[in-house]
């Protein structure tokens, strides 16, 4: 791997290219003389992204489905493992030349097919927004209820509401307060957003760990659910449970797997970008799935209950003061991994659509009303399906397009790109009318297999079980598949620039 960084382009490509459409501001490379996140920034970055509820209750989903809890928390810890990899990998094209996920995608799909993987990662992306939007702002509405109790009787908002779900107006203004201190901080820059993450790690760290502690304490050791075993009667059993749940833990970071570039093309060097992602995800997600795993197994204890939602948990604690300190550390957690995990792609994959006329802020503020939008609320409230549907869905999606990018940055172009080029209509990466035609079957050709397996789980069709069992490798599949037939149809001479 080679661990320098390329040259920064030259005064006189600067001129060639910024008077362009595909140039702005916000989609420059970064100098490399203006790179400021080291080994410990990303490792920050990543904690802060890594402490969140969908974290927390990770392992709830397999421990549901069968699993002991130090089974749940190898297969967080090894899907983490293997997502690790395409990380690292197109984290170098982010360090080596300083570009954003939209602009690195230019060289494989093209100047305009590079759309088509940025809008695919912004969608979930924008999905993802909402969602975890919505989980602060009702931790900030659980603490105004204790000091306004009477906001529970509210008008329900019914346009709103679900057989899943009431929403009344207290609850949606405090959605739409987090909502503005998201696009708020967005709003100041990449700076402010390692300035959270550096001063929200070690606090949510420390927190997650006292909350271990007290459930110790509390229940005089972790309760029932560690001692309890798998509820598989043979090893085919618990493969048919593992394998999916695999996948789900893969696509857990699949987002971030491509658009990853968007952080590492501030890291000072290739060592900080794997040392800091290496460092940060695969010690986080463990510690805190852990966490969730053995806080919840001592409130059968405590409560007489097993409560796997963490808001609702502390809107129990008895003391005031250790009540509002959790849950400020709750919505602070959902607050850094809201940053950089779900505005950063959508904003970035909206200023590489109009250069021109769409900025990185602007871009946050339009992902944030597809947040509100789309009604996360909606989707919170029906939680079956989360691993099956959600997290493996799109993983069949995005799964290809990492398979792309990394056989078209490593194995055909060997690292190496024309980093102006990459900021010119017409240039080495225009293809056939700004799209990679052999990319974009690639693509196709990758997604296809789990289609069937993707709508015989909506219901839609029934496939039968052989396309129900693919399903359950989506991303694998995807990404395996994608990568063998770009790299078939991309072997000619001619077709690489």
């Amino acid at each position: 791997m080679n661990h320098e960084l390329a040259s920064d382009l030259t005064p006189e490509e600067l001129v060639s290219v910024r008077d362009g459409h595909l140039y702005n501001d916000d989609l420059a490379p970064v100098r490399s003389d203006q790179r400021r996140w080291g080994t410990r920034d990303i490792a920050y970055l990543w904690v802060g992204m890594s402490v969140c509820i969908p974290t927390y209750m990770l392992a709830s989903g397999l421990i549901s489905s069968g699993m002991n809890w130090w089974q749940a928390i190898l297969t967080v810890t090894l899907g983490n493992l293997i997502v690790l990899i395409p990380m690292i990998l197109n984290g170098h094209a982010g360090t080596k030349y300083g570009i954003t996920f939209p602009v690195f995608a230019r060289a494989a799909f093209g100047v305009r097919g590079t759309h088509v993987a940025s809008v695919l990662r912004a969608l979930v992306a924008c999905g993802w927004f909402g969602i975890q939007t919505w989980i602060g702002g009702f931790a900030i509405y659980k603490l105004a209820l204790l000091q306004w109790p009477s906001l529970a009787d509210t008008a329900v908002i019914g346009p709103f509401s679900s057989p899943h779900i009431e929403v009344n107006i207290a609850q949606f203004i405090c959605f739409l307060i987090f909502w503005a201190v998201n696009v708020g901080i967005f709003w100041r820059g990449m700076e402010s957003i390692r300035v959270v993450e550096n001063l929200g790690a070690p606090l949510l760290i420390g927190l997650g760990l006292a909350l271990l502690i007290w459930a110790y304490i509390k229940a005089d050791g972790f309760g029932p659910m560690l001692s309890q075993p798998s509820q598989f009667e043979t090893a085919g059993d618990f493969w048919r449970v593992f394998f999916p749940g695999l996948t789900a833990m893969v696509g857990f970071w699949a987002t971030l797997s491509l658009n990853i570039p968007d952080f590492t093309r501030e890291a000072k060097s290739q060592k900080d970008q794997v040392l800091g992602q290496f460092l940060g995800l695969n010690t986080t997600m463990p510690l805190y799935a852990f966490i969730g795993v053995a806080v919840t197994s001592a409130t059968l204890v405590i409560f007489g209950e097993t409560i796997w939602d963490p808001v609702e948990l502390l809107s129990r604690f008895d003391r005031i003061g250790l009540m509002i300190i959790s849950m400020f550390a709750l919505t602070l957690a959902t607050l850094t991994t809201n940053l950089a995990a779900n505005v950063v792609a959508p904003s970035t994959a909206f200023t590489n659509f109009f250069p021109r006329h769409i900025s990185m802020r602007m871009g946050g503020v339009l992902t944030g009303l597809v947040g509100i939008v789309i009604m996360p609320w909606k989707l919170v409230a029906d939680p079956s399906g989360y691993i099956f549907t959600w997290l493996i869905g799109y993983s069949a999606l995005l799964g290809p397009i990492g398979g792309i990018l990394v056989c078209d940055y490593f194995l055909i172009r060997k690292t190496k790109m024309d980093l102006a080029g990459l900021y010119r209509e017409q240039g080495p990466y225009t293809y056939t009318h700004g799209f990679n035609l052999k990319a974009m079957a690639a693509l196709a050709l990758a997604i296809a297999p789990n289609v069937p397996g993707f709508l015989t789980q909506i219901k839609l069709v029934q496939a039968g079980p052989f396309w129900s069992g693919l399903y359950h490798y989506a991303w694998f599949i995807g990404f395996i598949l994608a990568f063998v037939i770009y790299a078939a149809l991309m072997r000619t001479k001619e077709s690489t620039p």
